[in-house]
């Protein structure tokens, strides 16, 4: 058994120290009457010796130890400001990992880093951990390959509609009924453009009122007299996100847009405020007969700001061509061709895009003009 090392106060090895320096009795003596060991008496008079000068000058010493003091209060301080500096930048960083896009996150985590757990790791990113485990099943992989696979068909031939994308598929070697194709196709968005003789007024939903096509032999001659709106998906890896955009019939500039994971209301709602907040009204705004748009809330908004509602006859792509074609400008100027791996990459492009549509890409139905210079330059001479 080890014995534990007993400790001494400086006042017990002062006074042997001084019974040693006395001289009355041996270094044995002294030893053996308080159980220690030569060594550590000789160790205690060597640091009293050396340390006796204090004595005469205490002043001199005291000073020394606030100089001594002051110094290391200093270097505290100075670690204090520092620690505040790095938890400050930490707190800032931390921010802006918890802020990116899930995937990217997912893709940052170590599963081989010994120092930080991947619990901690996902703690610090704000990423759940039993996402990161997570592992799709065959059902949900199966359902992206359909999604990729009818986007392709769609990308070639936007004129298909839901049967022939069926029998393409078909064809590819995919097994599934024509129903579920119908069913995909509208969980994308995705509508046939191709005219009808007659317009449809089938319901998209019987609880929402529905609003009469403004447009058709309108005579459309200045900006602001018709704006219109609409969402599309977009492919990224691992599944799809939504973009909705609001565009100025005469001029054909974008007005404003955003992109989202899900499709609901407040991404038609948001689009529309943030081009009301910039641009003022107009004086229709036609939409699809989208749930989203025929919302109250939405219906509403366009109301309040006294604008008329213009909807399009139901399976009318071409009723909303403006929007439609600004669609396929951006998937096939940019997004088809970028091959955006995640939502930050895209919305990064898709911005770029959008500076470059409005402010420098030649419009050939404006003359080869500039969608903004066009809308810009209008609205300077009306207010004129």
């Amino acid at each position: 058994m080890i014995k534990k090392k007993r400790k001494y106060s400086a006042d017990f090895k002062a006074k042997v120290v001084l019974e040693l320096l006395g001289g009355d009795q041996t270094l044995a003596q002294i030893c053996s009457k308080h159980s220690l060991v030569s060594k550590s008496v000789l160790n205690w008079k060597k640091t009293f010796l050396e340390n006796a000068s204090i004595a005469f000058n205490i002043d001199g010493a005291v000073s020394g130890f606030k100089e001594e003091l002051s110094r290391k209060d200093k270097e505290v301080n100075e670690l204090h400001r520092q620690l505040g500096k790095r938890t400050a930048e930490l707190e800032w960083a931390s921010k802006k990992l918890k802020s990116l896009d899930s995937d990217i996150k997912k893709g940052l985590i170590e599963s081989e880093l010994d120092s930080i757990s991947i619990l901690r790791q996902c703690e610090l990113f704000g990423y759940n951990r039993s996402t990161y485990y997570y592992k799709p099943s065959e059902a949900h992989s199966m359902k992206l390959r359909l999604y990729s696979a009818i986007d392709d068909i769609y990308s070639d031939a936007p004129f298909y509609g839901y049967r022939k994308v069926h029998q393409q598929l078909l064809e590819n070697g995919f097994k599934l009924g024509a129903n579920r194709v119908l069913k995909y196709m509208n969980e994308l968005g995705l509508k046939a453009i191709y005219p009808s003789k007659k317009v449809q007024t089938t319901l998209a939903n019987i609880e929402h009122k529905k609003y009469p096509y403004l447009l058709r032999e309108m005579d459309i001659n200045k900006p602001n007299l018709v704006w219109s709106t609409d969402i599309t998906y977009i492919r990224v890896d691992g599944g799809f996100v939504y973009m909705a955009a609001v565009i100025d019939w005469y001029s054909k500039a974008i007005l404003s847009y955003k992109i989202s994971n899900t499709m609901d209301s407040s991404l038609v709602i948001d689009v529309l405020d943030d081009a009301l907040d910039k641009y003022g009204a107009p004086e229709i705004f036609n939409t699809d007969q989208g749930s989203q748009y025929t919302s109250e809330v939405h219906t509403q908004r366009l109301l309040e700001h006294g604008i008329q509602i213009s909807m399009d006859g139901k399976g009318r792509a071409t009723d909303n061509i403006a929007i439609e074609r600004f669609w396929r400008s951006v998937k096939y100027e940019n997004i088809h061709l970028s091959e955006y791996k995640n939502i930050r990459e895209l919305k990064e492009g898709v911005a770029e895009y959008i500076e470059f549509y409005n402010n420098k890409r030649f419009h050939q139905s404006l003359g080869y003009k500039k969608p903004m210079d066009v809308y810009m330059s209008c609205n300077l001479r009306q207010a004129a």
